[in-house]
């Protein structure tokens, strides 16, 4: 009974010095010395080593006395949900974001869908929705800006889809392409370096400062389409080749060359599309083959000009 009365008139005065508006260190009586060995006990003190300089009686102190004393307050700021959606939240403007993002989700399950077709054979419609999902992963961009909803939710919601559909689905619809010409282990080594190079390299755009003439490296998206288009129109070529093709492609992704945006090349003068259009009507697969080549050089080059000039 003794016992209980202690720790009952102790829980009081901390309740009354709660109530007064403030809590006095006076009032918290400390326990009666046969007890502090059995609290000490309680709450490990004993396995603990004293600190040098702190005495018994500074560490009893700020022993734990009752579940009567307050907890910490915590930040209701922080606690908060950040919007995804910054800006004014009409209805209008959340029908706009929720298209941006649907086309971003549509671009991430053609991903899955090319996966899934690659690994029943249908390596030609996998590509195809490969395809698709360049399409998708375009044209949420330029809806977003064009409706005025970009936000930083969308930006990496775009990213995480360009993992699945550009890094994960590309090298697997190729990987399916090449079975039966190339070796197992070699077509398993280039496209495990696509899907690597391109974590890198999305990796790196989301942190890196964006410019608007050129890109560091082949982009993620060109680079999945390259593929794609490669496996859909079927170059003639030997495995090997398109083995040494796919490596060096996953190597562009993570260098450091300039590579020009699709923006700049529209602006080119339109006497430079005849010859590939012209070309394409000729033949489509070696006038696509000379377009990839061509872009992969562009980078080097554009590359030794800038160290000439500065």
């Amino acid at each position: 009974m003794r016992r209980s009365s202690t720790f009952a008139r102790q829980v009081l005065l901390v309740r009354v010095g709660r109530r007064d508006g403030h809590l006095r260190t006076t009032d918290l009586t400390l326990p009666e010395h046969r007890y502090a060995d059995r609290q000490r006990r309680r709450y490990g003190l004993d396995r603990l080593s004293r600190p040098a300089g702190v005495s018994r009686a500074g560490i009893e102190a700020v022993m734990p006395v009752s579940p009567a004393l307050p907890m910490a307050p915590t930040d209701e700021a922080t606690a908060g949900s950040i919007p995804l959606l910054p800006g004014e939240r009409t209805m209008a403007r959340r029908m706009k974001f929720a298209l941006v993002n649907a086309c971003t989700l549509a671009s991430l399950m053609l991903g899955m869908l090319a996966i899934f077709l690659a690994m029943q054979g249908q390596v030609r419609i996998a590509a195809l929705c490969l395809i698709a999902c360049v399409i998708f992963d375009g044209l949420d961009g330029a809806l977003a800006r064009r409706l005025g909803v970009a936000s930083p939710f969308g930006a990496q919601m775009d990213s995480l889809a360009d993992m699945c559909s550009f890094g994960l689905a590309a090298p697997v619809v190729v990987y399916a392409s090449l079975a039966g010409s190339v070796s197992t282990a070699a077509a398993a080594v280039a496209c495990a370096l696509v899907a690597a190079c391109a974590a890198i390299r999305l990796a790196r755009f989301n942190v890196s400062p964006k410019d608007g003439r050129f890109f560091c490296g082949v982009p993620t998206t060109m680079a999945a389409a390259v593929l794609a288009v490669t496996v859909a129109i079927g170059l003639p070529v030997p495995g090997f080749v398109l083995v040494a093709g796919v490596a060096l492609l996953a190597f562009a992704m993570v260098s450091s060359f300039p590579y020009a945006k699709l923006a700049r090349l529209v602006k080119l003068p339109p006497w430079l599309w005849l010859a590939p259009v012209l070309g394409a009507l000729v033949d489509i697969r070696l006038t696509f083959a000379l377009i990839v080549v061509g872009y992969l050089i562009s980078g080097p080059v554009l590359w030794l000009r800038q160290r000439r000039t500065a």
